[in-house]
């Protein structure tokens, strides 16, 4: 029996070897390209937990009164403000992105609040004899992690915002400065 290929069939066959080499190279060139600028930090933030309105909110405010004690000693106290500052910092950049500016900026401020708290403790567990290096890296390129959320976060979000309450006065909120000032607290550990 004789196998007779059309030629049709050849020229086929020679187009899908040419698109399939086509479609490798455009995958080999996008592989090689750089990622992202902002992707230079390794340290990674947690997913954001409750929101300001939701039921549970109270309930994790609750929790973290309870956890401040349990994470008791220098790098108890590390761990703990070190998770608070990411949680906060994570509730805020949510808050900007749906333009709930006011309660961004009070969950931004609790952020800088409880990262300000991190350093203490590791000079604390230094002048315990404790070895902080570790400590150190991690709490780097947290705060590097940080700068970088925050800088998005300030491309996108007003210099100022005027909040006015029903039946209240209004207040202005300087966006552009609290966000300089958290990136400047941060700073000061790298």
């Amino acid at each position: 029996m004789i196998f007779h290929i059309d030629k049709n069939a050849k020229k086929l066959k020679v187009e899908m070897k040419s698109l399939i080499w086509v479609y490798l190279l455009v995958f080999v060139v996008l592989k090689c390209l750089p990622s992202n600028a902002f992707a230079e930090s390794s340290y990674v933030l947690p997913y954001p937990s409750a929101m300001p309105g939701s039921i549970f909110y109270r309930l994790n405010l609750i929790r973290e009164e309870i956890l401040r004690y349990w994470y008791f000693g220098d790098f108890g106290g590390f761990h703990f403000n070190l998770k608070q500052s990411d949680k906060y910092l994570v509730e805020a950049k949510t808050l900007f992105d749906y333009k709930q500016y006011l309660l961004a900026h009070k969950a931004l401020q609790k952020s800088d609040k409880y990262f300000g708290k991190i350093y203490p403790n590791l000079l604390s567990a230094k002048n315990n004899g404790k070895n902080i290096s570790e400590k150190k890296k991690v709490l780097k390129r947290a705060a590097q992690k940080h700068i970088e959320e925050l800088v998005k976060i300030k491309d996108d979000a007003p210099a100022t915002f005027n909040w006015t309450p029903e039946k209240e006065k209004p207040t202005t909120l300087n966006i552009w400065e609290s966000i300089d000032k958290s990136i400047k607290l941060r700073q000061k550990r790298l």
